[in-house]
């Protein structure tokens, strides 16, 4: 079987490398030797694991993208970008045919949407492409759905701690909002408490220094009015290795769908897990 290939968007940042590295270790996948990049990123070039990858700003994409296909013909865009790139980079995707996954958060997730909708390529997007907790949401959506108001009455605090560089809310926590909601807690996404403090994280959250860089710590509690009754969830990712995997789950799944003909659909980290 030919190599699925694959370019990884948001090169050099953190996520996207680690994933990258990943990549370059599988044999189900060829890494094209270009990125898109942000702005900011001064760098013509960049090398991972002995891999040459030249970077492209938005001001040379469009011609840049136009040789690649021609030299490539169809391939597979990652974007683990900056959420400020969310809608430009898919608006990008879509405009020129690329069918793309989606690790970004951020951004007006319902126009994202919208313009893979309307176009004719598909796309795997989902902000967080750990499989265990996309699992574990999917738990807490059947709780939701199955036991409206379960915890009608309770209050709920949502903790969340994320390297000091990660400029949104965290997709995670956002998203378990509404499972809260559906069971009987209001709860808004101005009441999440988040932490972006180094020293605050490695004193008082005891996260390892070693992973101040690069983590992911979530601590969901739940009172009863009383406060006689409580339940705590806790998912504390150290690093990014977690994500690497999802993501290129993602990516073959989506090349399935190409083979298979599917366009214009939206996926998400739970058709991968189901293979659907």
């Amino acid at each position: 079987m030919n190599p699925i290939k694959v370019m990884m968007n948001g090169i050099p940042g953190n996520v996207v490398v680690t994933i990258t590295r990943h990549l370059l270790g599988d044999d189900r996948f060829r890494l094209i030797p270009y990125a898109l990049t942000g702005p900011e990123i001064t760098g013509e070039t960049m090398d991972i694991d002995g891999h040459r990858i030249e970077l492209i700003r938005p001001d040379h994409r469009q011609a840049a993208i136009d040789s690649i296909k021609a030299e490539e013909g169809t391939f597979i865009s990652a974007d683990f970008t900056h959420p400020s790139a969310v809608n430009s980079n898919a608006n990008f995707y879509c405009q020129n045919h690329l069918p793309f996954v989606m690790g970004t958060t951020g951004g007006d997730r319902q126009q994202l949407h919208a313009a893979v909708a309307a176009s004719d390529v598909s796309a795997v997007i989902a902000p967080n492409m750990a499989k265990q907790i996309v699992g574990f949401q999917a738990i807490m959506e059947y709780g939701a759905q199955t036991f409206p108001d379960l915890f009608k009455g309770y209050s709920l605090k949502i903790r969340e701690s994320h390297q000091e560089g990660k400029a949104d809310t965290s997709g995670t926590a956002k998203a378990m909002i509404a499972y809260f909601n559906a069971m009987g807690i209001p709860f808004t996404e101005a009441m999440i408490e988040q932490e972006r403090d180094p020293a605050v994280q490695k004193d008082q959250w005891h996260i390892p220094e070693a992973y101040l860089p690069g983590h992911a710590w979530h601590t969901y509690t739940l009172a009863s009015e009383d406060e006689t009754v409580s339940f705590e969830f806790t998912h504390n990712i150290n690093g990014r290795d977690i994500y690497a995997q999802g993501a290129l789950d993602g990516i073959a799944f989506l090349h399935k769908k190409l083979e298979d003909n599917v366009t214009g659909k939206i996926f998400t980290m739970i058709d991968v897990l189901k293979g659907a």
